[in-house]
């Protein structure tokens, strides 16, 4: 065959051929030198600086207790039930909103528990909740 010299021996050629990579490295360092240039020529504007974050405002709680005897108290203060919707439907005008949490002795009447969250229903307060102790 043309241009293939044969050698006695017949050994495995172990260099690398380093032309491909050259050429290759060479490209890519041109496409590099003409690009980067280009990225860098924009318009300089500063921009407004601003938060995403929502500000939480976090709503007071009211805490609504019914004694055993079925009397209600509205924080520390005794209240009489003529005057509980009144001071529910003043509650529920503020903004935000307070979260109702009722507590009510294991021993009071279930009624006076659902007179309480029908009242605060009715006054328009829109989170209600039970405060129960665990288990012991």
């Amino acid at each position: 065959m043309a241009g293939f010299i044969a050698d006695d021996t017949d050994e495995v050629m172990s260099e690398i051929n380093m032309v491909p990579f050259i050429d290759v490295m060479l490209v890519l360092l041109i496409v590099f030198i003409i690009t980067v240039p280009v990225m860098k020529h924009a318009v300089n504007v500063e921009l407004p600086n601003v938060s995403n974050e929502k500000e939480l405002i976090k709503p007071e709680t009211l805490n609504l207790s019914v004694q055993a005897d079925g009397s209600y108290f509205l924080g520390e203060e005794k209240i009489s039930d003529d005057a509980l919707p009144a001071r529910l439907t003043a509650e529920s005008a503020k903004e935000p909103q307070p979260e109702l949490h009722i507590r009510g002795d294991k021993e009071v009447r279930y009624e006076r528990v659902a007179m309480a969250m029908a009242a605060a229903q009715q006054a328009g307060l829109k989170k209600i909740g039970f405060i129960t102790e665990p288990k012991r």
